[in-house]
């Protein structure tokens, strides 16, 4: 288990402004850990949730290479070591059939969920968790990626392919840094702002299935994995 002492050690969680980050965030905080709220535009909420939990809000837009280096450029300079990184922030999907997937969503998807993030995680990987040799990155996946015996979700194409990506991208960081601690978790509809892009009968019909998560439920998952070996 990764260890807080007197000098409280950071965690950032990209997308820490929204429903499910900012939950992280809290439990993050309540186990001595300092969050750094990573927002692309939720300055407000960012600041928010960071003067709740004793953290820092950080411009974190996953789609801007030069906005990454800036904020981890930041983030390396405080000597407070950084414990790892929560990957929480990620678009809502844009509904619709495969072949009508379209070159916008299909790049914010790739952009936000694997280039932003690899970039994130290089930059970070070289100029805070080498020098200790330890770090844990979690990512957030999800249920609509399908399992084995069970198809992806239909309509959501950039999306779950996305998040595919995002976990090869885990993958590859796992075996070439064998001492970092690389998690997922893959949450099914959970409420939040993103059910927004779902028709009211279709969510009806989720909830008639299976009983929606809320964002600390999830955030319990993601917290456990990030903090327990």
């Amino acid at each position: 288990m990764l260890q807080s002492d007197s000098t409280a050690k950071r965690f950032l969680v990209s997308g820490g402004s929204g429903g499910i980050g900012a939950a992280v965030c809290d439990l993050l905080a309540q186990r001595g850990y300092v969050p750094i709220v990573g927002f692309q535009k939720n300055a407000t909420e960012a600041e928010a949730v960071a003067k709740r939990t004793g953290g820092t809000a950080v411009h974190l837009d996953l789609t801007s290479p030069d906005c990454i280096r800036d904020a981890c450029e930041s983030i390396a300079s405080d000597e407070t070591p950084l414990a790892g990184v929560v990957l929480a922030g990620s678009p809502p999907p844009e509904l619709g059939p495969f072949g009508k997937i379209s070159s916008t969503d299909m790049n914010l998807q790739w952009q936000v969920n694997v280039a932003g993030p690899q970039l994130m995680l290089s930059e970070l990987v070289r100029n805070c968790f080498r020098k200790h040799k330890q770090g844990v990155v979690v990512g957030v996946l999800t249920k609509a990626m399908g399992t084995e015996i069970g198809n992806a979700a239909s309509g959501m194409g950039a999306y779950v392919i996305a998040k595919y990506g995002q976990a090869g991208l885990l993958a590859a960081l796992a075996a070439d840094y064998t001492w970092l601690r690389v998690r997922s978790v893959k949450p099914g509809y959970t409420e939040t702002r993103m059910l927004s892009s779902f028709d009211e009968r279709f969510l009806a019909m989720q909830r008639e299935r299976e009983a929606f998560q809320t964002p600390i439920q999830v955030a319990h998952e993601i917290v456990r994995e990030a903090t327990e070996s």
